[in-house]
């Protein structure tokens, strides 16, 4: 059977930690936590140590951290409502910008496969992108209001510039340049509560959301023209749920990552776990079938927040969580 062996746990942050983020080489794993902090982890020899502690972007808890394509930046967001940008120049980390704009919470950060576009999100309900020029400055492009409530998450789908967002109103919209602005095209309704989290495939073709509703929805795009005959509007496609996991978690999912290798899909629930499931061998993409296929029951002391694959080892994964601890794990067909 499939398993979860831990190989380190690195004990550092003094507080929750909200976020584990792989850089795009794999080599460095950033984390970020209610003690103000991000922590770069990196291995020496065959332990992984704290190489650096960024501790002056931020004057309150740092809830999320992501790595621009390229490496060379690392973008954070603050309960303090602001985004810090970090470049990376020979291992030493220096603050080059801070977005501001958003009237509270930052909640999330994430970065266009291009390089040239970044979205946040905010307890404020919007979503706010902004254009990256090449001398390192960052022009707010587009303000969208809507969704009704906190926006939990924001993702770039890998190889268009389409922009997904999920709420505590219990949706997913996607957004698309139009006509020179940014507008929603499609809202994605069938969870019943809060949408912690949503992840693209390697594909793109796929969109994967877990929920306070204890699930995780699975959701396919149909283009327009499509041989299912699922009607679509001009040029837009459109996402239809294909598959609901329900039964697994014992309470709120926080967060879920597409291992881009393999095809696993990982879960962070407020019950202390860690689920990996995968799709059905003969599964069909208009109706798939993923089955669990590994739990690690107790993987940390308090809810687990956040999971990730490891870009480059598609068998290393990265949790933390309320405990103050990050853990680092191989998954073992």
């Amino acid at each position: 059977m499939p398993r979860l062996e831990e190989v380190t746990t690195l004990d550092g942050h003094i507080d929750p930690v909200w976020c584990v983020s792989w850089s795009p080489s794999g080599s460095l794993l950033a984390t970020c936590s209610g003690d103000k902090t991000i922590r770069i982890w990196g291995k020496e020899g065959e332990k992984w140590i704290c190489k650096t502690v960024l501790t002056d972007g931020h004057t309150r808890t740092v809830r999320y951290v992501t790595w621009s394509p390229c490496g060379r930046y690392l973008a954070s967001a603050s309960f303090d409502a602001t985004v810090v940008i970090w470049s990376r120049k020979e291992g030493e980390f220096e603050s080059i910008a801070t977005l501001e704009g958003h009237e509270n919470e930052v909640k999330a950060v994430t970065w266009a496969s291009s390089g040239s576009l970044i979205a946040t999100c905010s307890r404020d309900k919007s979503v706010w992108i902004w254009e990256v020029t090449e001398d390192e400055e960052f022009e707010c492009a587009s303000v969208m209001s809507s969704h009704s409530q906190d926006v939990k998450h924001v993702i770039w789908h890998p190889n268009k510039e389409i922009l997904a967002s999920c709420s505590y109103d219990d949706t997913i919209k996607l957004y698309k340049e139009d006509n020179d602005d940014w507008t929603c095209f499609q809202t994605l309704a069938s969870h019943d509560s809060t949408v912690w989290k949503i992840c693209f495939d390697q594909s793109g073709s796929r969109l994967a959301s877990c929920s306070d509703d204890k699930t995780v929805k699975i959701w396919q795009e149909y283009l327009p023209g499509n041989e299912e005959g699922v009607v679509t509007h001009g040029t837009n496609s459109v996402w239809k749920c294909v598959c609901t996991l329900s039964g697994y978690h014992e309470r709120a999912v926080y967060d879920i990552n597409w291992n881009h290798v393999t095809g696993h899909l990982v879960t962070a629930c407020g019950d202390d776990s860690i689920r990996v499931f995968g799709e059905d061998a003969e599964s069909n993409k208009n109706e798939p079938k993923f089955s669990l296929m590994t739990v690690i029951n107790h993987a940390h002391s308090q809810d687990v927040n956040s999971v990730s694959w490891n870009p480059k080892i598609p068998n290393l994964l990265a949790s933390c969580s309320d405990d103050n601890q990050v853990k680092l794990w191989r998954y073992v067909e």
